[in-house]
């Protein structure tokens, strides 16, 4: 019997659970901040919507619950997946957006005035929330496919033309707080790819005209483009008191919602949220909720959580091991910091409601499902990253 055992020279150190599943290198902040907020959200929803469906006052929080777990678990698997893999399927992913979005428009269901949802067994899915991300993985793929192709003024009127194409048929559904969001997807990717800027001030007074033309020239010759309620809903905003019970009544109410909330909150003496004045709680204004119930400091808290999603991803951008994950990466940062802006602009009167959700807070299963898949590819990303750096690898 030997004294002691044979060395094994190429005998490698055992794995731990984590490294084998492949969770070891994911972003510490990121993971938390994107728990963290979900549960901020059950919860807000569980003290806020307890009286609004007689017998079930856990129906929204058990709801949200599920699209959590369903969230996560997406996010953890696509971030073991190498996003690179993506750039290859560029056609097939922007056909299927396509193709989804046009099937909304046949055969989605009808709910006031607009049609967006198609009715699943289970639960009501809505295909533009997951073409915000499907755009982002083509358009991006297609920036790099076709950098030196034709001119530069040609490739930015081709990659435009992808954004903007998609945009505008969720517009027709209709949806315009989603629309604005694919085309600030596709300004972002523009800006990474590294376009003009003379071409984004073409841009820019192409933008200023078409919003004079749809708010100012077509209504004065009889051709409004918008509905009558769109356009309320797009100035209101601007004079709140003018129409106080009924274009502006949602952004009086959220005023007076955020501002009765002090520095700490009212907690459970929330008028505005217990007696039903605010409108839409559970979704475009569940941050007045927020800053009802918690005040000043419930709402930093709120703010700062989205302020780590934000600086997580650009961070992720920075070190991402190509030119492809860079624009997934701030062109997810753009659509977070967008809708983050308009959402809690709306609330607070400065900015004219849309209809964006609030990434992770607002109730919805397509909007949190779809959030974490994009978190899931901000992970991926920075997986890749860690990997190619201790490959010792050059990016590239």
């Amino acid at each position: 019997m030997e004294a002691f055992p044979r060395p094994r020279p190429f005998e490698q150190p055992r794995a731990t659970l984590v490294e084998r599943t492949g969770f070891a290198n994911l972003d510490p902040i990121l993971l938390i901040a994107s728990i963290a907020l979900i549960g901020f959200s059950i919860y807000t929803l569980g003290v806020a919507t307890s009286e609004d469906v007689p017998g079930n006052p856990y129906y929204y929080v058990v709801r949200q619950a599920i699209y959590a777990v369903v969230g996560i678990a997406l996010m953890l698997g696509v971030a073991r997946i190498d996003y690179s893999r993506f750039r290859e399927l560029r056609v097939g992913i922007y056909t299927a957006m396509i193709g989804l979005i046009v099937l909304v428009l046949l055969l989605g269901e009808a709910t006031r005035g607009s049609r967006r949802w198609i009715e699943l067994p289970f639960f009501t899915f809505q295909p533009s929330e997951l073409g915000k991300v499907m755009l982002l993985l083509a358009l991006a793929a297609f920036a790099i496919d076709r950098a030196r192709r034709g001119s530069e003024r040609g490739r930015t009127l081709r990659l435009l033309a992808l954004g903007l194409f998609p945009a505008a048929l969720v517009f027709l559904q209709p949806d315009l707080g989603t629309a604005l969001v694919y085309g600030v997807v596709t300004l972002a990717v523009l800006y990474i790819a590294g376009v003009r800027w003379t071409h984004f001030a073409a841009l820019g007074a192409l933008a200023v005209g078409a919003v004079l033309v749809v708010l100012v020239l077509a209504p004065a010759v009889g051709k409004p483009i918008l509905a009558d309620y769109q356009q309320d809903r797009l100035t209101a905003f601007l004079h709140p008191s003018n129409d106080p019970a009924d274009s502006s009544y949602q952004i009086n109410q959220a005023l007076i919602a955020v501002g009765s909330g002090g520095k700490t909150g009212r907690g459970d003496d929330a008028t505005q949220t217990q007696n039903g004045f605010l409108p839409e709680r559970h979704t475009d204004f569940i941050f007045a909720v927020v800053g009802e119930r918690f005040g000043f400091v419930g709402a930093a808290f709120l703010l700062s959580l989205y302020a780590l999603l934000i600086w997580r991803a650009l961070r992720t951008m920075t070190i991402s091991k190509n030119l492809y994950g860079s624009m997934i990466a701030g062109g997810i940062a753009a659509m977070l910091m967008f809708q983050l802006f308009i959402n809690v602009g709306m609330n607070l009167g400065i900015m004219p409601i849309t209809g964006i959700p609030l990434p992770l807070l607002s109730y919805g299963g397509s909007s949190v499902v779809v959030t974490f898949l994009a978190l899931g590819l901000l992970q991926s990303i920075f997986v890749q990253a860690q990997l190619t750096s201790k490959r010792g690898t050059t990016p590239f």
